[in-house]
């Protein structure tokens, strides 16, 4: 079940809403809990079995921490087999196959016979989860939060569903406190409602038309692409990518307010960065961070030897590409960006491009993401390579049987403008003008003024909310398009 599904909209939704508000206020962690696991049975329903198996074991290792706590040399081994264990979970689930189709190929060049085993499916959501856990059991080890002695409460962190298949990345600390004291009211359901209208009208209005025309072009023959049909596919592709991913966020975060919840934001408008440095403070921000705080910090960061520190760097965007996916074009790609965020911390590079206009910088780091989100769509590194040549003229189409105006149309056309515009602050800007606006006119002594003007703004904000609502269900309805992008994840 996804979010922009209408059996979730519809049906799963509204349900819970209806029955969290009307229960008793000690049983709504129950309903949590229970709606969350239906909501991962869904699709799959043996996967959920795996999910309890992780929230008790991690319960167990946290009552163990607890513990020993006083005895250093046990707590450190009961963290240790507590994050290996998650991570083994990840790897045989996530990387079995990738790692025995390379391990077959290299006993293929020995003559030596293959290890064949059914394919592993991959539960939809495990790096999340996975995550979660890990961070929980190193907080609770580090004292920054106390243990979770309630294993419902533990599931229901593990398992909320606005959360659990495609992030953020909520730390335990963050919502500890909220999992039994948090408050609900008609201002929080009201922003998470126009947080959650948003966030579908992007995923779907703008994402899913972007999405069709990016899988058309990647589904190509790279010998049958044009130097501006491979852009296209691409500049689709990175809008696709940023509107998927930043409007499940505020699903996410939308979702959360409407039960009391408050979650982190995740995406900071990442393609007006001047530097990948700073897209990646913008980009997937829990992530990010997670890592930092895990990986990089534990590894010494960039308090040691500058050579080490580079090599901290390279572990950490290893790791980053590695997290994404079971596939050489993830881990090139996680490379890749590790290299330009080495790259711009050479003083002599650093200032040249401090030095650069401002425009020069937006290109610059608009162009590595762009050439790097080829590794991250394409179906394999020849297909990359190939595409990558395409797209900077390297190599003359054998046969030009496609144009770029095959794929236009005026939805592609409205979601390519709305996107561009999208991923700018221009919209954020208008809305706190709205805020200030607000502001003012409650400040003004002119009571029927401002109540006029207050409710005429309120009324334009909430017909265009709705017609926002309206659009999206009927392209869900008229269109069966309506992708997945996480499952790799």
């Amino acid at each position: 079940m996804v979010f922009s599904s209408p059996i979730f909209i519809f049906l799963f939704l509204p349900v819970v809403i209806l029955v969290y508000y009307f229960i008793n206020v000690q049983f709504r962690n129950l309903l949590l809990l229970i709606a969350s696991l239906f909501f991962y049975a869904w699709g799959e329903p043996k996967v959920v079995f795996l999910m309890i198996f992780s929230i008790l074991l991690n319960y167990s290792f946290g009552i163990l921490i607890e513990h020993y706590n006083k005895r250093l040399k046990i707590s450190r081994i009961i963290v240790a087999i507590a994050i290996i264990s998650n991570l083994s979970f990840l790897i045989y689930y996530k990387y079995i196959n990738f790692i025995l189709d390379n391990f077959n190929n290299l006993l293929i060049g020995f003559e030596a016979q293959p290890i064949v085993i059914d394919k592993v499916s991959l539960p939809i959501g495990i790096s999340f989860f996975t995550f979660h856990v890990i961070s929980y059991i190193i907080d609770a080890y580090k004292g920054k939060t106390p243990i979770q002695k309630n294993p419902l409460l533990l599931g229901l962190y593990v398992s909320f569903f606005p959360q659990l298949v495609a992030g953020p990345i909520v730390r335990y600390h963050d919502i500890a406190e909220q999992l039994t004291k948090r408050t609900v009211d008609l201002n929080g359901i009201a922003y998470g409602t126009q947080r959650f209208v948003l966030g579908l009208g992007k995923k779907v209005l703008i994402s899913n038309p972007l999405a069709q025309v990016a899988d058309q072009i990647f589904s190509s023959n790279t010998n049958e692409l044009t130097s501006p049909i491979a852009w296209l596919g691409i500049i689709c592709y990175t809008l696709q990518l940023y509107f998927d991913f930043s409007g499940y966020s505020d699903m996410a975060i939308g979702l959360g307010r409407i039960f009391g919840f408050k979650f982190l934001e995740n995406f900071n408008y990442p393609y007006i960065s001047k530097s990948i440095q700073e897209f990646w403070r913008r980009w997937h921000i829990s992530l990010s961070t997670w890592f930092r705080d895990y990986l990089y910090i534990p590894l010494g960061g960039n308090r040691v030897k500058k050579s080490r520190f580079y090599f901290n760097l390279l572990i950490v965007w290893l790791a980053t590409g590695i997290w994404h996916g079971a596939s050489w074009n993830f881990i090139i790609w996680g490379l890749f960006h590790g290299l330009f965020i080495i790259i711009e911390r050479v003083p002599a590079i650093k200032k040249v491009l401090g030095a650069l206009w401002s425009p020069f910088q937006h290109i610059y780091a608009l162009l590595i993401v762009i050439i790097g989100w080829v590794f991250f769509r394409a179906e394999d590194l020849n297909y990359a390579i190939e595409y990558l040549r395409s797209m900077f003229m390297l190599q003359t189409p054998e046969v030009v049987s496609q144009y770029a105006s095959m794929y236009l149309n005026n939805e592609v056309y409205l979601a390519l403008l709305f996107g561009i515009v999208g991923s700018t602050p221009i919209i954020k800007s208008y809305s706190k003008l709205y805020d200030l606006t607000i502001l003012k006119l409650n400040s003004n002594n002119n009571k029927t003024f401002k109540y006029t003007l207050g409710y005429l703004m309120h009324a334009v904000k909430l017909i265009g909310l709705v017609l926002i609502f309206i659009f999206t269900i009927a392209s869900l309805a008229s269109n069966t398009y309506n992708p997945f992008i996480y499952f790799r994840f």
